[in-house]
């Protein structure tokens, strides 16, 4: 599993799979949590505009990642 810092909280699922480079861009994040291939904290999460925080754990196609708050 990897770390993704971001800089506050939250940030949107859809900006969160861009910037951890889990999706290409905003029509390819979008893709991804229309076809129920995004589970955060285990749960498969279908609202792009979903409200992440630290600690979360983002999980698409095997890849994991953990949000973490840049200090």
């Amino acid at each position: 599993m990897r770390t993704v810092e971001i800089s506050e909280e939250p940030i949107r699922l859809g900006q969160f799979l861009k910037l951890a480079a889990l999706a290409e861009d905003g029509g390819h994040a979008k893709e991804l949590i229309e076809d129920g291939e995004v589970h955060v904290n285990g749960a498969v999460e279908v609202r792009r505009g979903a409200q992440l925080r630290e600690g979360d754990v983002v999980v698409v196609n095997g890849d994991e990642v953990r949000i973490s708050v840049r200090p």
